[in-house]
């Protein structure tokens, strides 16, 4: 049986158990439920704190997790200190940075400006590391939650927190300083060195394959022949479009998968060219 960690709560909840579900997985009914057994697949999911997941994942008590890479990275052990989780895909959701803030009025505008100074962050192992490889010596002050608060409360100078859009540090008065320490996004972990079992490949290409159809949708249009090259050389698929002849002399009928965010240049460019009958159609799921 396998058995997967999914997150409880927080911005990957929701979106994990869509995919999963997406990629045909029974998923719970409430955010009561802990664990769900999902018998077709015979598959059991874990709901966890997304924290928690691949330290479960990283002592092979369960085979494979859903969570953010910064938290892999905040839980992942020092080289040979212990067992550890691998980021195995992108799960193409959840996207945020792990950034350093201070109040605007503090003259705080480089990261090496943070030198002696006291840092507020909710991963404190992230902060510890950057700061060692850049050489800043600062005092990191550890926090559970509600990091941009600590300035204005006094209990640091700047932050280091996991950043979306910004909004909420700029609500606290804050502004970003320099470039990211790390950008994060959903990832699918397993642990470090195990052998990929075929449930686990399988979970991967089903997953795959709900990226593969959020990315992409089904174009099909009607060509004359004489600009057949032309239009697939617009459209060339994957490894190549779908070509066959239509009843009406000198027209064929093309299909070729198309990346979602050209759909409208592309179809602009055929009906330009002198296709019809141009078809957008989304896909449910696929393997690619």
């Amino acid at each position: 049986m396998l058995r997967i960690a999914v997150p409880n709560k927080g911005v990957l909840s929701e979106p994990a158990a869509a995919m999963l579900a997406e990629s045909g997985y029974r998923q719970r009914r409430s955010t009561k439920d802990l664990a769900v057994y999902d018998p077709d697949s015979d598959t059991e999911f874990f709901y966890l704190r997304p924290r928690d997941i691949a330290v479960y994942v990283a002592e092979g008590t369960l085979d494979a997790g859903i969570t953010g890479r910064d938290m892999l990275l905040e839980t992942t052990p020092a080289k040979g200190d212990g067992p550890a989780a691998v980021e195995v895909m992108t799960l193409g959701f959840g996207r945020s940075s792990f950034r350093f803030a201070a109040p605007v009025e503090s003259g705080i505008e480089r990261v090496d400006q943070l030198s002696g100074r006291r840092i507020a962050t909710a991963y404190p192992v992230l902060l510890e590391r950057f700061l060692e490889d850049a050489g800043i010596a600062a005092d990191v002050v550890k926090l559970d939650g509600a990091v941009e608060t600590a300035c204005r409360l006094g209990v640091a100078d700047a932050v280091c927190d996991v950043v979306e859009t910004g909004t909420t540090l700029r609500a606290a008065g804050l502004q970003i300083i320099g470039d990211p320490v790390l950008t994060s996004e959903a990832i699918l972990v397993r642990r470090e060195g195990a052998e990929e079992i075929p449930a686990v490949a399988q979970l991967r290409r089903r997953l795959r394959g709900v990226l593969v159809a959020r990315r992409y949708v089904l174009l099909d249009y009607d060509c004359p022949n004489e600009l057949l090259e032309q239009a697939t050389a617009i459209t060339p698929g994957l490894e190549g479009p779908t070509v066959s002849p239509l009843q009406t002399p000198g027209w064929s009928a093309v299909r070729a998968m198309v990346a979602q965010t050209e759909t409208n240049r592309v179809m602009d460019e055929l009906w330009e060219l002198g296709a019809r009958a141009i078809l957008v159609t989304s896909i449910h799921a696929c393997r690619i």
